[in-house]
């Protein structure tokens, strides 16, 4: 009440001094400490009972203001949904039968059957090499080999009729079988002579030309086969996800320089650790009916590591975080005529995939989650509700 009326009476004051009033100037221009003093109280007094005006006008005006400004939103309800989660990678095309072709044996490589690109059958010819006499050879053995034969059949059927000794019918067929052993040592080298494909495939290179000469060993190689219908990817996966990447596991491959993306599956997964780099090798088997896909391409991919059948999604763009590290959302309560109340509610997440992320506490199915204006919003505040989303 006294500080009241001592309100009054600084009112009334001022209000009676008028233009009498002195100034701050006028005032500080006297250097006398007790009137500057003075002064500062008056003006002390005089800015308190404006500031407690004006609250209680705007306190006046927000009981009368039907139209006051609220925070608009927007929300989305919370469902469960699916959440699939997705390891990306990259890798290369790769194929086990791609291989280099070299000779058995040493000698001049007198024709070439094939030409590059030219497909090619298991065990076709692909070239023949000089055998450097052993076809002749062959050919004397045989002949040596058919004339043992016919006196080894002779003596067996006199053998057979206790005619002759036992000794000559043993020593035909001796010689017989030796003849025969050493024909099929010859075939054997002249088998090697012709270069021949080791799988069903395309002849990706004639490396060699006729006319030289060519030896087994390194450096020697003819041609390259390759076959581009069992291909894989290689990659390599952090060693964190070997409990969650198996074999099984859905994967989407994308060749970007194809403008191709297929669907396949982990068909193998590794058992050893590099102690390098910390990771284990997968291969991913791909399909490649049109031959599109060449080995070394690069490939983009996308490794289903994680499925929830019932989790709760919510934007990433939407949490918040407080001072203790807690992440939190605003989901509207007491709502009437899209007039609700913002409420803090504290959450912990999972995995991410893109701008979403999977909620493992704090939110529950039906609860309205505040999505445009969640950043300008504040605990308790009252929010209208602009629209309501049906998605995330």
């Amino acid at each position: 009440m006294r500080r009241i009326l001592l309100h009054t009476f600084i009112v009334s004051l001022l209000a009676s001094c008028g233009s009498k009033e002195k100034t701050v100037d006028s005032v500080i221009s006297t250097k006398d400490i007790q009137k500057i003093r003075a002064k500062k109280d008056l003006l002390n007094e005089k800015q308190e009972l404006l500031a407690s005006q004006i609250k209680l006008l705007d306190a006046e005006i927000a009981k009368l203001d039907t139209s006051k400004k609220v925070p608009l939103i927007t929300t989305f309800k919370v469902e469960e949904s699916v959440f699939t989660h997705y390891l990306d990678l990259q890798g290369n095309v790769q194929t086990k039968k791609n291989v280099l072709v070299y000779p058995e044996m040493p000698g001049q490589l007198v024709k070439i059957y094939v030409k590059e690109g030219q497909y090619v059958a298991k065990g076709q010819a692909l070239a023949k090499i000089d055998d450097g006499g052993l076809s002749q050879q062959l050919a004397q053995i045989e002949t040596q080999m058919n004339l043992a034969k016919t006196t080894f059949d002779r003596q067996k059927r006199l053998w057979d009729q206790k005619i002759g000794s036992e000794i000559q019918y043993l020593q035909t067929k001796t010689n017989y079988e030796a003849l025969t052993k050493s024909a099929n040592q010859i075939k054997k080298q002249l088998d090697k002579s012709v270069v021949k494909a080791p799988f069903s495939g395309i002849v990706d290179d004639v490396i060699k030309e006729q006319g030289i000469i060519v030896a087994p060993g390194p450096g020697s190689e003819i041609f390259r086969v390759v076959n581009l219908n069992d291909m894989y990817i290689e990659t390599d996966v952090p060693e964190s996800y070997i409990s969650s990447v198996k074999k099984g596991k859905e994967v989407r491959v994308e060749f970007p320089v194809l403008g191709k993306t297929v669907d396949s599956k982990v068909r193998q997964a590794g058992n050893f650790i590099n102690p390098a780099n910390r990771t284990f090798k997968v291969e991913i088997g791909v399909a490649n009916k049109d031959r599109s896909i060449k080995p070394n391409l690069t490939a983009k991919l996308r490794i289903n590591d994680y499925t929830n059948p019932k989790s709760i999604l919510i934007p990433q763009s939407i949490i918040s975080e407080n001072a203790n590290g807690e992440q939190y959302v605003y989901v509207i309560k007491d709502i009437k005529n899209s007039i609700g109340k913002a409420k803090k509610v504290i959450i912990s997440t999972g995995k991410t995939q893109g701008d979403i992320i999977e909620v493992l506490s704090g939110l529950e199915v039906g609860f309205q989650i505040v999505k445009e204006g969640a950043r300008s919003v504040k605990d308790n505040q009252e929010v209208k509700i602009l629209a309501i989303s049906e998605k995330i």
